[in-house]
């Protein structure tokens, strides 16, 4: 399974986008020096794992193979999974955006604030409805686009709150339990050493160790500009990017939905970039 996975992928590269000549080829994609040059490993242990001689190769070996072979994440995980039965250890990356598809999925949830957010809880992206309700994302720079230093460091946002206390525990315990999934520890540490730094509240919560999944529930603000509104949210894992995640809220009555529509009306936003 592994050797015939290898020489399809290898198959479909362009040998010319590597500067490889196309010349004399009896089969379409890269030869297998070339995926072992790019690979950095010896062309005989390359073509030993394509014929299933050898042995399970080592992570460090897989991981080569995929960037040699310019696998995308979810091949690289299928990769993982047949030479070694398990998927690869969490490696954090830093996030990149998201695609514009993704972005007109958010613009297309009218009067449902949505925000797209990293493993270390940074806003990437969001809709109009989000920056009315919940923060104008625009207007903040982007290293301050992050949920943990808005809950507890943005004191108009905690005004907001109808229950801050239990926001600020359930905003915690699921960036912990998404923090470790990332694998960022150093990030997490940076970032968890300024809040401490800056947040009393924050630093007590991280102490606690509490973990649990940020999935559904309900959120209550009370906005200064058209009173209480109850929003449920929903959150979601991006298809084929695990390191982001998607945070849908949906107005809880007819009367939140015309909260938000006045939100909307009368407030001036960018979108995001």
């Amino acid at each position: 399974m592994l050797g015939t996975y290898l020489k399809d992928r290898r198959s479909r590269l362009d040998p010319t986008a590597f500067g490889f000549s196309s010349m004399r080829r009896r089969t379409p994609g890269l030869r297998r020096e070339e995926v072992a040059q790019r690979s950095n490993i010896s062309p005989t242990w390359y073509t030993w794992l394509e014929q299933g001689r050898g042995g399970a190769p080592s992570p460090d070996v897989l991981d080569r193979l995929a960037k040699g072979l310019l696998l995308t994440e979810p091949e690289r995980e299928h990769l993982f999974m047949l030479a070694l039965g398990h998927p690869p250890e969490v490696r954090y990356r830093l996030p990149d955006g998201i695609t514009p598809r993704l972005q007109r999925v958010l613009d297309a949830l009218q009067y449902s604030p949505a925000i797209v957010k990293t493993p270390l809880w940074d806003v990437v992206a969001w809709n109009r409805a989000a920056a009315a309700v919940l923060t104008d994302y625009s207007k903040l720079p982007v290293g301050q686009r992050n949920i943990l230093r808005i809950v507890f460091c943005t004191p108009h946002i905690r005004d907001m709150q109808r229950d801050w206390t239990n926001l600020a525990k359930s905003v915690v315990a699921a960036f912990r339990a998404d923090a470790i999934r990332a694998g960022a520890s150093a990030e997490v540490d940076a970032l968890v050493k300024e809040l401490s730094a800056r947040s009393p509240e924050f630093a007590a919560l991280w102490q606690d160790h509490d973990v649990q999944i940020h999935g559904e529930g309900t959120k209550r603000l009370q906005h200064p500009t058209v009173g209480l509104i109850e929003l449920e949210y929903s959150g979601f894992t991006v298809e084929g990017r695990p390191d982001l995640g998607l945070i849908i809220y949906n107005p809880a009555t007819p009367c939140d939905l015309e909260r938000v529509r006045t939100l909307i009306a009368t407030t001036s936003t960018q979108p995001a970039p």
